[in-house]
């Protein structure tokens, strides 16, 4: 049967125009022989060298993985950390307590082990240390034997504690991807391509998050190792076994997934469903995820539950359950961040709440202060800010001290973690850094009213370049009947997606909503049926309660055209698909 719609949308119940973009024309089947020119379309309007469109298809390492040299400092971060594995000192991997951090020490200290090293780990608490190494806890581990320390996801602007360190006579390698600024502090080396100094071929993997950039010291390490001849009469750890913990960091880091972190992920993904890192599958267990993961489930499945431990618990739970090997370890520890982020996620609706009553919709950014707001929650709530006010946003815990922490989340097209930076080079914080999309800071309260107006000043070109047209970017359309398995398996194949390679939206439709009822936590679900006998299950998130989700159930039995992401019904099973609605329009 023919699949190709008729239709032309200007406006929506949202209000957003759909724009078309081009390659495809709306209509067509893409499914059968249309299939490659729907990959490279999708391709292409995703940033994507033609050049590459064959290795996209199917990411490897062995095609996107480039040699760990071309980074600064790598081959001395490798020496160093050989020659302490060689002559038996003691290693401390010191992470910071999110999942990149937590994924990027798992690594680390999983090869080292592999090797004969004879490591560590330290993951600072949230509330009372704060992010980043502390001078404190660098002379603590030097007081108790540590001879090298290595830094992950942290660092880059560790200034104090870096210098305390090389006073108290303990090397330190920094290993991180945040943002840096002219001066570094002092380290035996420093691995990060977002380094101001870094070649062009380096800075070109500026986007991958920490536990990438910790791979590929272990590539280097392993290299160097092999040119020892240290594997002669032992075992070479198989790299790829530590692949599932780099996709993991990865996608919950919110690192865009393009060129090698495709890679990563992909292969990560086959690594996972294997379930050979135990941690990670009594994780999956305690998330009741009974298929293998998809990249979807790293982001909000698994990895809020690492980030539980950090955010609400102990800080060191994640590095723990990604490193035993003891099943009924990780079992217990799987559970205990079950729970930890049932409680989390109670403290952070309470925390959004509050901070959604405050926010008013500011040039460049929405900044929010509260006291007694937890400091582990505020970056989710700045993610639902981001989300709700489409231009980034910070939330601030102010303490008791006056002394306040905040976090923020950005929109693509306006680095964050530059204006915080910017922010701290003009003395208006006393911590800060991050990445384009992603920050955190310490500031006085004092301190707050003169960050904000710097901040909006700052970033209100880039946001209003970014929110200009609020144009619904269309990849397809297709009738009602179209929305099948088989698009599914199409659109999976330019897959992974997520930051930087967004999912394809499908626009289909005439439709009728036959039914709609709110389910779940203010959910929408409705029932569509087309004129060709097309029925689908659409899902609008978090809309029972909001102008859109009331349209929506308004125009129950009038034809409407959708738009959205279509998968496969989870639920049901089989061939059956459901859309992740992002907007509809009267057909009429």
């Amino acid at each position: 049967m023919d699949q190709r719609p008729v239709f032309n949308v200007t406006t929506s119940l949202t209000g957003q125009r759909w724009a078309w973009r081009g390659g495809i024309a709306p209509g067509g089947d893409p499914t059968g022989r249309a299939e490659d020119e729907l990959l490279h379309h999708l391709f292409r309007t995703r940033g994507a060298d033609p050049a590459d469109f064959a290795r996209l298809k199917t990411p490897t390492l062995r095609d996107w993985l480039p040699d760990p040299a071309i980074f600064h400092d790598m081959e001395r971060a490798a020496e160093r950390i050989a020659d302490a594995v060689k002559a038996g000192e003691h290693i401390i991997i010191y992470g910071d307590y999110d999942v990149d951090g937590a994924t990027s020490a798992a690594v680390m200290i999983r090869y080292l082990r592999a090797i004969g090293g004879k490591v560590g780990h330290y993951i600072p608490d949230r509330l009372l240390e704060g992010y980043g190494p502390s001078a404190e806890a660098l002379v603590a581990l030097k007081q108790a034997g540590a001879d090298l320390v290595v830094t992950v996801d942290c660092g880059t602007q560790g200034f104090a504690a870096l210098e305390a360190a090389r006073d108290a006579g303990l090397d330190v390698i920094v290993v991180d991807h945040h943002k840096a600024g002219t001066a570094l502090p002092p380290a035996i080396a420093l691995v990060n391509p977002n380094r101001l100094d870094e070649a062009p071929d380096a800075a070109a993997h500026g986007h991958l998050a920490a536990v990438g950039v910790a791979f590929l010291l272990c590539v280097a390490l392993n290299r160097l190792l092999r040119a020892r001849g240290v594997f002669a009469d032992r075992d070479e750890p198989n790299l790829m076994e530590l692949i599932d913990l780099v996709a993991l960091g990865t996608v919950a880091d919110v690192a865009a997934l393009k060129g090698l972190n495709r890679a990563f992920v992909t292969q990560g993904l086959k690594v996972m469903g294997k379930r050979a890192n135990i941690g990670i599958a009594a994780l999956c267990d305690a998330a009741r995820l009974s298929r293998s993961p998809v990249a979807r489930d790293l982001g909000f499945a698994l990895g809020p539950r690492v980030n539980a431990g950090g955010r609400v618990g102990q800080a060191d739970l994640g590095v723990r359950l990604l490193t035993t090997h003891d099943a009924g370890e990780a079992a217990r520890i799987a559970a205990e961040l079950d729970r930890l982020n049932q409680e989390r996620r109670a403290i952070e609706q309470a925390v959004t709440e509050a901070a959604l009553g405050m926010a008013i919709e500011a040039p460049g950014c929405t900044l929010v202060a509260g006291e007694g707001w937890h400091p582990g929650v505020i970056g989710i709530v700045a993610s639902r800010l981001k989300e709700k006010m489409n231009r980034p946003a910070i939330v601030i815990a102010v303490g008791e001290d006056g002394i306040a922490k905040g976090s923020g989340r950005s929109i693509t097209g306006v680095d964050l973690g530059a204006a915080v930076l910017a922010a701290k080079d003009h003395g208006l914080l006393m911590a800060g850094g991050g990445h384009a999309m992603a920050a955190g800071l310490t500031v006085t309260a004092d301190g707050i009213a003169a960050l904000d107006a710097f901040l909006n000043e700052r970033l209100a070109e880039a946001v209003a370049a970014a929110t200009a047209d609020r144009a619904l970017s269309i990849d397809a359309a297709v009738a009602p009947r179209g929305l099948n398995a088989g698009l599914v398996d199409v659109l999976e194949t330019a897959g992974p997606y997520g930051q930087g390679w967004s999912a394809p939206r499908i626009a289909a439709g005439p439709f009728q909503i036959v039914d709609s009822r709110i389910v779940g936590e203010n959910h929408l679900r409705l029932q569509l049926t087309g004129p060709d006998g097309g029925r689908i299950k659409a899902m609008a998130w978090r809309q029972g309660d909001t102008d859109y989700g009331a349209a929506l159930q308004g125009a129950r039995g009038r034809p409407v055209h959708v738009a959205g992401r279509v998968k496969r019904d989870e639920w049901t099973g089989g061939n059956a698909v459901e859309l992740e609605l992002d907007d509809a329009a009267f057909a009429d």
